[in-house]
């Protein structure tokens, strides 16, 4: 997932920035993900082997790589999460990858290697784990004081912050942490469920000053104290954290965080193989282990990388260093079922209908 390192950046991407990377290499590769799973230390290995960058494109959500890519939009490899992968799999997105060309397979945690789908046999994969990180709710302790002695996900609809609250667009984050603010299970909703988080969802719309998928405005809300609370990323607070901000990633009691993994998949029509691999191995590095842990408080599936870290750095970014202890700490997102469905019916809501 993208983090809030962009709000050093212009926030304004334009379209075809995003389908046509500025300044592409013709013989590269494409890498398609979130903001700061492109950044230039996560891409050392692949410079060194190749002297030059691979390409690079963005996107805010799954959904919306999704859709550019069933649009005809063709990069090689790209960064969804586990429980996004399988869409692209059946949409015929994706080619399997063969695990014994990646350098850092074998020093891959073994409990991530058993995400349900991910594996087609011993040598093959759907998807490759790359980092695993939380969703929940980073808030301004200063501004909103009574929330630091007790953390909850009421204050996204506390009226005592209305227009101070924001959230994603994404139905994976904040459809999901709605209805498990309210006791729901996310992914086994009755239909009279459904019907109560929608219900609830709109209640977030009224008090909510923004709903959006770009992270820089979120930071600069949150920054400027324009914004209380909103549903991020542990990245997202990582960052904010490390630029001095007053802000807590809420743990509350009733709920915990939500817990999720991403990494790389293969497209379909991927121009060079050998290069992707590559790719792939310098997103598992040592050094892009140290990068995601200490910018951005995500942990890396190389479990030896992980084992030369530093107390320090592991507790400065709140990981412990056993990722299986981690994911069942809180709510491991999954696929949601009907989510074309759901996609819709949030849509709907933000647009008041």
């Amino acid at each position: 997932m993208s983090s809030l390192k962009s709000v050093i950046l212009a926030s304004a991407v334009s379209l075809a920035a995003i389908l046509a990377p500025a300044y592409a290499q013709d013989g590269e590769v494409t890498l398609f993900t979130f903001e700061t799973l492109a950044n230039d230390p996560l891409l050392t290995e692949y410079v060194a082997k190749y002297g030059a960058k691979p390409n690079t494109a963005v996107f805010a959500d799954e959904d919306e790589a999704f859709a550019k890519m069933r649009a005809g939009y063709v990069p090689d490899v790209m960064g969804p999460c586990s429980y996004e992968f399988g869409r692209w799999q059946e949409a015929g997105l994706l080619q399997p990858i063969d695990v014994t060309k990646l350098k850092y397979w074998p020093v891959i945690a073994p409990a991530l290697k058993k995400i349900p789908g991910a594996m087609i046999d011993e040598t093959h994969a759907w998807f490759v784990p790359q980092y695993w990180a939380q969703t929940s709710v980073t808030y301004r302790k200063d501004l909103a004081p009574e929330y630091a002695a007790n953390e909850s996900w009421k204050i996204l609809f506390d009226p005592k912050y209305k227009g101070k609250v924001a959230a994603l667009e994404g139905v994976d984050d904040t459809v999901t942490l709605v209805a498990k603010s309210m006791g729901i299970d996310p992914y086994k909703m009755s239909e009279e469920q459904w019907t109560e988080v929608q219900g609830k969802l709109r209640e977030l719309v009224a008090n909510a000053g923004i709903i959006t998928t770009d992270q820089s405005t979120i930071a600069q809300g949150i920054t400027s104290g324009d914004l209380v609370a909103a549903i991020t990323w542990s990245d997202s607070w990582a960052t904010l954290k490390n630029e001095g901000v007053d802000v807590g990633f809420m743990n509350p009691a009733d709920t915990g965080r939500f817990t999720y993994v991403c990494g790389f998949v293969l497209h379909k029509d991927a121009k060079n193989i050998d290069k992707a691999y590559t790719l792939m191995d310098s997103g598992l590095n040592e050094e892009s282990a140290r990068y995601l842990v200490t910018e951005y408080s995500n942990g890396s599936a190389n479990v030896e990388a992980m084992g030369k870290l530093t107390d320090e750095e592991l507790n400065n970014a709140g990981l412990p260093r056993d990722v299986e202890a981690f994911l069942s700490t809180g709510t491991f997102q999954v696929r949601m079922p009907n989510k074309d469905a759901i996609i819709k019916a949030w849509s709907d809501i933000r647009a008041g209908l």
